[in-house]
């Protein structure tokens, strides 16, 4: 097999893993309901629980516990974690009621706002410059919220809410500089002795769903913990075999999957106005795609000038290192005729 045959494998391996893990972030909408009776914060408190249990069974058959005795004596990491933990569950919370509460497009209006709110925290946090077609993308973004918030006759505070919450989120891993996995660990670590005490405290008080609606019902709140991990860990193998802009672009998978969900399968309302807000949204996130793929081609351009000055540089200094064998001196030139045979 040649190396472009091996590059292929894994190009498409990638792809691969890549749609997995979208297309189920994309059609968990039609997982949540399964999981009624139960209430919103009980389903993410089952979440928080079963995933812990999830991940470490993926880590104890990976072997994978070095970094946990590190990150111990890390008390600012810790922290981060624990923000990190905080605004996921808030994250997964109003994803789980806003799709059970009949509001899926509004949900995927999040996730594709998301990246326009993670350029503006790069400008703001993190001091960031811009280029200019990204500059634009924010602008019509900022547009396409004041236009949906007159179609929804107020801001939509679902969408803005799980975009803002996903993008400190996201903010708040790069400064743990965990692995996906391992940061999930961590994670429902914080978030699982809360979660069981409230599972329990549910429990006492007669309103858990858990034992009472049957062993069916019970082990779909316990394949939370999977539904969690498997995209994730599908992610973790995109990621180490595709470029960050086909990552960029296969982003897009999961909200696109859950707007058609919403439209089709839930049949919820897109009033002309709505429409006008999507395409605004998706108008940006076009001008987004559109910049970082030249943007990735310019890199790649530069990366192979440089590579091709570097080598004629090279073999500019191998000729004046090696003489070059028709300037040599007739002195240092050993003579090729034959000599005298001699005797024994």
């Amino acid at each position: 097999m040649t190396p472009q045959d091996q590059q292929d494998r894994v190009d498409r391996a990638g792809l691969l893993y890549g749609f997995a893990a979208y297309g189920i972030w994309g059609l968990v909408p039609l997982f949540w309901p399964l999981l009624e009776p139960a209430a919103a914060v009980e389903i993410l408190a089952h979440r928080m629980v079963w995933s812990l249990a999830a991940v470490g069974l993926v880590l104890l058959v990976l072997r994978r516990w070095s970094w946990i005795r590190p990150l111990l004596r890390q008390p600012r990491r810790l922290g981060m974690i624990a923000l990190a933990a905080t605004v996921i569950s808030v994250n997964w919370g109003l994803y789980i009621w806003g799709v059970n509460s009949g509001h899926v497009v509004e949900t995927a209006l999040g996730y594709f706002i998301n990246p326009l709110v993670s350029i503006a925290f790069g400008v703001l946090l993190l001091r960031e410059r811009l280029r200019p077609a990204q500059w634009a993308a924010v602008g019509v973004g900022v547009v396409a919220v004041a236009v949906l918030t007159v179609g929804y006759g107020k801001p939509p505070w679902i969408a803005l809410t799980l975009a803002f919450s996903f993008a400190t989120y996201g903010l708040a891993k790069k400064r743990v500089g965990l692995d996906g996995l391992e940061s999930l660990a961590a994670e429902t670590a914080v978030q699982f002795l809360p979660a069981l005490g409230f599972l329990i405290w549910l429990g006492t008080h007669g309103g858990s769903t858990f034992g009472r609606e049957g062993a069916g019902h019970a082990a779909l709140l316990a394949s939370c913990g999977f539904v969690t991990a498997l995209p994730l860990i599908c992610f973790g193998a995109s990621a180490v075999r595709l470029p960050l802009s086909t990552i960029g672009m296969l982003q897009y998978v999961a909200p696109t999957f859950q707007f058609v969900l919403g439209l089709v399968v839930f049949h919820e309302s897109m009033p002309p106005e709505r429409w006008a807000g999507f395409a605004l949204v998706w108008l940006a996130l076009a001008l987004l795609t559109w910049d970082a793929l030249r943007t990735a081609r310019r890199a790649r351009r530069a990366l192979a000038d440089a590579a091709a000055r570097a080598g004629a540089l090279s073999a500019t200094v191998e000729a004046d290192v090696v003489p070059d064998a028709d300037v040599v001196p007739d002195a240092a030139v050993p003579d090729a005729r034959p000599g005298p045979i001699s005797g024994g």
